[in-house]
């Protein structure tokens, strides 16, 4: 194991110890969890044209996209404000430099979203009548389409966490365009109930692939003629989410690096006199 590996794993460590003793970050994952358990407890009707539950395709599009937000809205937030603190900055002198901090943040972000992953479904069996996998194939599939997902999305999130200006403005950038493939991707309900132009701008994101590839191990074989093209389409889901995970390794590491290599004493001290004068720190 190299020294990069090896001082991410420990501060990923560090950085779990951390969250576990932060009483308002695990509130916030807890309360994803209810308020999916709360609205599939009042949705009754089918899925049109199957005899699959309306609430179970919900919860297993909820699944995704809680994977999905915390690699792209938890974490780009997370990245800017130790950006704002100096993290970056102190990765110079840091063993392992940018790659241990990326392998810190994955591990970080991997444990919370399989936690709240496995919280949300089996919450939802017990509570809800849920959905959960039936057999060996689809607790497998259910396996690699987490995983696979998430390699699409924390990279790709930590890409854009080294770009996004301040906090403030960060959660207002990615918020609506993350709110909008919630609703375009067939998280919440059906995608064939989209206009097909829709469909296919959906399709070029993985949240729509992680709901299907999800929907896959959790509903019924009969569920997926509900689907755009009539299947679950594994190949493409495998092939899709690969593609931005490609792509997201490919921009993160020289983001982070570009990123760092700007920070400088001067700006950090320029930015947290800012701050004070905003009244957003003790001055």
């Amino acid at each position: 194991m190299t020294n990069g590996w090896r001082a991410g794993l420990q501060r990923g460590g560090i950085e779990l110890r951390h969250l576990l003793r932060n009483g308002k970050e695990m509130s916030g994952h807890l309360t994803n969890v209810v308020v999916a358990l709360l609205v599939a407890a009042y949705i009754s009707d089918d899925v049109p044209g199957t005899r699959t539950p309306m609430s179970h395709l919900m919860l297993a599009g909820f699944a995704a996209y809680l994977l999905f937000q915390i690699g792209l809205i938890n974490l780009p937030q997370m990245l800017v404000a130790e950006r704002e603190e100096g993290a970056l900055l102190r990765l110079r002198a840091t063993p392992g430099g940018i790659p241990a901090y990326l392998v810190a943040k994955c591990m970080l972000v991997v444990v919370v979203a399989v936690s709240t992953l496995a919280l949300l479904l089996a919450a939802a069996a017990l509570l809800v009548d849920g959905p959960l996998p039936h057999g060996p194939g689809d607790w497998l599939t259910l396996l690699w389409v987490t995983t696979l997902g998430l390699l699409a999305v924390v990279p790709l999130g930590a890409a854009i966490g080294a770009v996004l200006p301040n906090p403030r403005e960060a959660l207002a950038l990615i918020m609506l365009p993350t709110m909008g493939l919630l609703f375009t991707s067939g998280t919440v309900f059906p995608i064939t109930s989209l206009p097909v132009p829709v469909q296919q701008v959906a399709a070029v994101f993985p949240l729509k692939w992680m709901a299907q590839g999800l929907r896959s191990a959790l509903l019924p074989d009969t569920a997926r003629t509900a689907e755009a093209a009539g299947s679950w389409e594994l190949p493409m889901v495998a092939l899709v989410l690969t593609a931005w995970t490609v792509l997201g390794f490919l921009l993160a590491v020289p983001l982070l690096r570009r990123a760092a290599r700007r920070e400088s004493g001067s700006r950090l001290s320029a930015r947290h006199r800012k701050a004070a004068e905003g009244g957003a720190l003790p001055a």
